[in-house]
């Protein structure tokens, strides 16, 4: 990268940059939260962990509502950055007016919000599961990225009737 393309990279302020950046995620986290409450299927569990947060459902989703699951807060996550970044707006933090410059901050903050998201849809759309597998799956996933998972009260009726186990019982055999 040239010099004279480093140099218009500006902070203009570093408390707004942060702000900014909480923002941008938590609206992310959002569009992610509202996916997970128009589906209506049963619900298991859900689970907050480093990753974000995740549900747990027994049936598997469509596969259009699959790519629309993955594809919403990419589209979320791009225009807030673009909004913020690079629109007349007032940014806290300035950088060049380049179409090229603006892809590349874009797709490399966009991959770092959904890549999780885009690698599991492609992972459902390829190999689906449903039932207890979907279930054994999606908690051995949290249980290795350290999430706290919770279970509703059809999940604990579920994991009784299906592994003749509790919750418990059931994390701890991950």
């Amino acid at each position: 990268m040239p010099v004279e393309h480093i140099s218009a990279i500006h902070v203009n302020n570093i408390l707004g940059l942060i702000g900014f950046i909480i923002l941008w995620i938590a609206l992310v986290t959002c569009a992610k939260l509202l996916i997970a409450a128009l589906r209506n299927d049963p619900l298991i569990g859900w689970a907050i962990g480093p990753l974000g947060f995740s549900t747990l459902y027994l049936n598997e989703p469509s596969a259009l509502f699959i790519l629309f699951s993955a594809l919403f807060p990419v589209v979320v996550s791009a225009v807030i950055l673009y909004f913020g970044l690079f629109s007349s707006l007032p940014s806290a933090l300035t950088l060049p007016h380049n179409p090229l410059v603006e892809i590349l901050v874009i797709a490399v903050c966009v991959l770092l919000t959904s890549v999780g998201d885009l690698r599991s849809a492609l992972r459902d759309l390829r190999h689906p599961l449903w039932g207890e597998a979907r279930v054994l799956r999606t908690i051995q996933f949290l249980r290795a990225s350290c999430a706290s998972i919770h279970f509703t009260a059809f999940g604990i009726t579920f994991l009784h009737d299906h592994f003749d186990s509790n919750p418990t019982d059931l994390l701890q055999a991950f």
